[in-house]
This record gives C-alpha cells, sequence and structure tokens, in this order.
C-alpha cells in the first residue's frame, strides 16, 4: 500500500513538474521587431546636379575643349516598400542640358549638307570658342537604399534610367578670330536645329553618397547623333547631387 501511494505521489510531483514547463512555454510570446516611424521621413524629392559632360567614341578630329558641363533639376516622387522601408522606387518629371565646348571648330548644326559636320578651323578663320547646348525633358526612374530612412541623413545609393526627349539643341559662337588668334570681330553668333540629332535617349544612372549630398554617374545607351548622319557619339556625365524635400 506504501509503495502504490508512493507511486502515485511521485505521478502526480512529475505532472505538476510537466503542467509547469508547458505554462512556461505557452506565456513566451515573440518579441515584435521595432518598427522605424517614417511620418517625418525625408523623400529626397527635390534634385539638383551639376557635374562634367563629356562624350565617348568622339573621333580625334573633334576638338573639344574647356570644361564642357551639365545640369539637370528634377522633382520626384518616392515609394518606400513596405516590407523594407530602407528601399523605395522613384520617378518624376525633370530638365537636363549638356553644354559641350568645341576649339576653333564648326560646329554645322543648321548646315544644310547629308551629315552633321565637325571641321577643324584652327588653320584659318574661325571663332575662338563654340558651344554645342541641348536640353531634355526627362523622366528619371530610381531603385534607392537609404540606411536611416527615417532621417535621410545616412548612407544613400541609387540606380535606374532616364527616358529624355529633346526640347532645344543649339550652337553659340563667340569672337570671330583670324589664324593667329587676332579678334577680328567680337561678336556672338546662335544657331539652332534639331535635325541632326536623335530625338529621343535613354540613360544608365546611379549615384551613392552621404546625406543630402552625393555623387552621380551617367551614361546614354542611346546614340546621340542619328544613325549615319555623324560620329557615333555617346554622352556622358559625372558631378554633384544635392537632394532634399
Amino acid at each position: 500500500m506504501k509503495k502504490i501511494i508512493l507511486l502515485l505521489f511521485c505521478s502526480a510531483f512529475s505532472f505538476l513538474l510537466f503542467a509547469q514547463d508547458s505554462t512556461r512555454v505557452q506565456i513566451q510570446v515573440p518579441k515584435k521587431k521595432s518598427s522605424i516611424d517614417l511620418s517625418n521621413r525625408a523623400n529626397d524629392h527635390f534634385l539638383i546636379q551639376f557635374g562634367y559632360a563629356g562624350w565617348t567614341g568622339r573621333p580625334d578630329s573633334l576638338n573639344i575643349g574647356g570644361l564642357s558641363k551639365s545640369f539637370n533639376v528634377y522633382f520626384m516622387f518616392d515609394f518606400p516598400f513596405k516590407t523594407n522601408p530602407h528601399l523605395s522606387m522613384a520617378f518624376g518629371p525633370g530638365i537636363a542640358t549638356d553644354h559641350i565646348l568645341f576649339k576653333k571648330t564648326l560646329v554645322g548644326i543648321k548646315d544644310l549638307t547629308p551629315t552633321f559636320r565637325f571641321i577643324d578651323q584652327s588653320d584659318t578663320n574661325h571663332f575662338k570658342k563654340t558651344k554645342l547646348a541641348t536640353a531634355y525633358l526627362e523622366a528619371p526612374i530610381e531603385f534607392r537604399y537609404s540606411a536611416d530612412p527615417a532621417t535621410g541623413k545616412g548612407f544613400k545609393l541609387a540606380v535606374g534610367v532616364k527616358i529624355g526627349a529633346l526640347i532645344n539643341a543649339h550652337t553659340r559662337n563667340t569672337k570671330w578670330e583670324s589664324k593667329s588668334g587676332s579678334t577680328l570681330n567680337d561678336y556672338t553668333m546662335k544657331e539652332a536645329s534639331k535635325h541632326f540629332l536623335n530625338k529621343n535617349r535613354l540613360l544608365a544612372t546611379a549615384r551613392f553618397g552621404y546625406g543630402h549630398l552625393s555623387v552621380y554617374g551617367s551614361y546614354q545607351l542611346t546614340a546621340f547623333i542619328r544613325e549615319g548622319l555623324g560620329p557615333n557619339v555617346k554622352p556622358y556625365s559625372i558631378g554633384l547631387t544635392l537632394s532634399g524635400l
């Protein structure tokens, strides 16, 4: 009888211990991951870019000289991923301009010729400086990463593309000189035409930086000049981006 009572007591004690362990397991609640407050998130809606512009694939006869520039302004809408607020997609409209400088070169943007001519005039009378300026209405699309999306002050990275439509192309020629470099006539001549140029373009883009300042690079994937009408040059640009809002 004592053995039976002892056996029952041991069984009850073991059951009690098991029940306590089970209770402990049941009341353990997994900790929730801390969410990021994006109510005051800096979305980098407004982008200003200023950089150096150049052409790849240009022949040696093109006397590009001086500091060719690129200047772009965009207003973009940014949409963070619900599953990961560090990632977002952004797109929006903007204006992009390139200013390519030439030395002692005739840029025949308005010539009635079958091809777009770039003629070296260093051995004859010439304009001291010629600028070929283009302006595009663009729609950039970016895939973005932000290390600190709540404040926008951390490391940032963005890759994407830009789709553009040509809205203006012109040359600006200044100071007519002799081949020796003496001034013959100090005046400015402007000519405008889009005939030789492709009306649309596609660029690959990337930028990285910290906070509101970043370095950007862009490369045009499509030809700048229409096929068969001139050299197969492709514009590129490297510079700084200031973002905010």
